[in-house]
């Protein structure tokens, strides 16, 4: 058990490395490549009453609007996760209620009157405009100590890079891991932990990396 901890954790740290020094995506992608048309919403954080005992708390979200403009039908798997500078990461939807995507759709039936969660929206995304996808990634809360945070979306492109590690066993074989083109975005946050409502989110940009 201890070898496959210590095992685990080595090979976390050297993806981590690799995903930081590792290929970028291309710059002209090959006929048999696409990536989708991505629009979103800054995060910004709600407060619900949730769970048996309808206690108050914190969730984050974003909205993503998804369009497909690669001249074919694409498949569509999405996953993201939000990752703190105190090495918090929590992948979206985990322990979030579904009344707090019903909570988010209704403010936003105006704009996003076709707003999915994303545990249901895998399968096709069909071309054209009149197509196009509304997704509400959600989080819960996370440290309240984190000064930046970064989110990631993948499922966006089927762009794929293939990186070999060192060996991480006796078998002397290299381990090999598989990068997907992801979308990243940064935010800042400045301001008093102990008045969490207030602090200030600031973006600080978006970029296509191989994760």
């Amino acid at each position: 058990m201890r070898y496959f901890l210590y095992f685990s954790l080595s090979l976390i740290i050297a993806v981590s490395c690799a995903a930081m020094a590792g290929p970028k995506p291309v710059m002209v992608q090959g006929p048999l490549q696409w990536t989708a048309d991505v629009e979103f919403t800054h995060i910004e954080q709600i407060k619900l009453k949730s769970g048996p005992d309808a206690e108050t708390k914190r969730y984050w979200y974003i909205i993503l609007s998804i369009t497909n403009n690669t001249e074919k039908d694409i498949n569509f798997y999405p996953n993201c996760e939000l990752m703190t500078d105190t090495f918090q990461i929590i992948p979206a939807g985990r322990n979030v209620p579904k009344g707090v995507f019903d909570y988010i759709k209704k403010r936003h039936m105006g704009l996003y009157p076709f707003l999915e969660m994303l545990d249901t929206s895998g399968a096709k995304i069909l071309q054209g405009e009149e197509n196009a996808r509304d997704l509400a990634i959600i989080w819960p809360d996370f440290d309240e100590k984190a000064k930046q945070i970064s989110l990631f979306a993948s499922g966006l492109s089927n762009e794929t890079k293939v990186i070999e590690l060192p060996p991480m066993n006796d078998s002397g074989e290299p381990t090999k891991v598989y990068l997907r083109k992801t979308l990243e975005m940064d935010y800042t946050i400045s301001g008093d932990p102990k008045f969490r409502d207030a602090q200030k989110i600031k973006f600080l940009g978006q970029s296509w990396v191989m994760r």
